[in-house]
């Protein structure tokens, strides 16, 4: 079994975010370390290359897979702010639905900039799925991440198959 690619590093995460190309995209990223420091009242730490994570939980999948995550995290890629959320919450959709202009996949809200969305929301959003993980752990009815994100392009996609 492959091992797993995303840990924590000790790459300062300030560095990191100075480095984003996308000055809208960097403040939005700050705003995200900021509630996601109260939210948690954990440090920020890089996860991988990309990822600014807070707390760390431990998974173990049905197939034998296992290996450590963030509790809550974000990225910003160049094409969208990934937000990884749990969606075992029991208000996830309804959270979703008020959020505002973003796209879902297994794990992740796509932001293009805060600015679209409701950040009372989203403070929300995180809140759920952080406290659901600290619960609950990794949601039994989630068995195996795909991999590849599912998003309503794919699903698009492959029923024109």
């Amino acid at each position: 079994m492959a091992a797993n690619k995303t840990k924590a590093t000790a790459v300062s995460v300030e560095a990191f975010l100075d480095r984003v190309p996308n000055a809208t995209r960097r403040e939005d990223a700050y705003t995200l370390v900021r509630m996601l420091k109260g939210i948690t009242r954990q440090p920020p730490k890089m996860w991988g290359p990309s990822i600014v994570g807070f707390g760390t939980y431990h998974y173990k999948y049905a197939s034998g897979r296992e290996g450590d995550m963030p509790m809550a995290g974000f990225s910003p890629r160049a094409a969208a702010m990934t937000v990884y959320v749990m969606r075992g919450n029991a208000r996830y959709d309804e959270l979703i639905s008020r959020l505002g202009k973003c796209k879902t996949s297994v794990a992740c809200v796509y932001i293009n900039k805060l600015a679209d969305v409701d950040l009372k929301v989203l403070r929300e959003l995180m809140v759920a799925s952080y406290q659901h993980l600290k619960t609950h752990g990794l949601h039994a009815e989630t068995t195996e991440r795909p991999s590849k994100p599912r998003t309503r392009a794919a699903k698009t996609a492959r029923a024109r198959r």
